[in-house]
């Protein structure tokens, strides 16, 4: 991993743990006004992330951590999701169109539709995982393949 690769975020010190992850989903009505915004709102709306180091330096007050925040250290991870089989090639830059399915009860599902993709999206394709956990109900030839976003759309 490349040192350019770590992003500094302030978040809540109760999720302040090495090796949690979350999707970043934007601000808050509540981080307008707020001096500090330009560090917490600097990720990717809709990339994954994962906590590699807490920063010393205390605890901040915030308006939506009752418990307030602190400084972290993190970087963007992969997304695993469903990819039609012949699209499926390491290194290929694809638009995510999500799989044409509303079979909620698939086993599949959540690979298929995974948080913090939107169609339209441009990715890498990093690795290809494998094959589905089971058959796809509605008949798709897919793989599973981890992605990460080309596009940055950081929260402004």
């Amino acid at each position: 991993m490349e040192e350019s690769d770590t992003i500094i975020t302030l978040i809540g010190t109760k999720l302040a743990k090495t090796g949690n992850e979350f999707i970043f989903r934007g601000a808050a009505k509540d981080c307008e006004v707020c001096k500090l915004n330009k560090t917490c709102l600097g990720l990717n709306v809709g990339s994954k992330y994962r906590i590699i180091a807490i920063r010393n330096g205390g605890k901040l007050e915030c308006f939506i951590h009752d418990s307030g925040v602190c400084a972290v250290e993190v970087v963007e991870t992969p997304i695993a999701t469903g990819i039609e089989a012949k699209k499926a090639i390491k290194g290929s830059k694809i638009v995510y169109e999500p799989i044409e399915c509303n079979l909620l009860s698939c086993e599949n599902y959540k690979i298929c539709h995974p948080a913090g993709l939107r169609r339209g999206d441009k990715f890498t394709i990093v690795n290809i995982v494998g094959e589905l956990s089971g058959p796809c109900e509605k008949g798709f030839l897919l793989k599973v393949a981890e992605v990460k976003r080309n596009d940055k759309h950081r929260s402004e």
